[in-house]
């Protein structure tokens, strides 16, 4: 079973939710996961994006409506 980590950046702005998931894909085991809690619409295309060019797995991305919930799965 894989671990969750919440990065809460939902007062941060582009690049700033990424630039923190990014920082803590490198602290986790692969397999493990990171949720990003961000209220930055350009998270929810840029995460997705950057997940795919570098090889992880987008779990989810979810609209709550005052922030989206974008999973990612550390592949590698």
């Amino acid at each position: 079973m894989s671990n969750r980590t919440t990065i809460d950046a939902r007062n941060a702005f582009c690049p700033g939710p990424m630039m923190e998931m990014i920082a803590a894909l490198k602290t986790i085991a692969v397999g493990d996961e990171i949720e990003v809690l961000s209220s930055d619409k350009g998270s929810a295309n840029d995460i997705p994006a950057w997940t795919r060019k570098v090889g992880h797995q987008l779990v989810s991305s979810d609209d709550h409506g005052t922030h989206w919930s974008i999973v990612v799965r550390r592949m590698k």
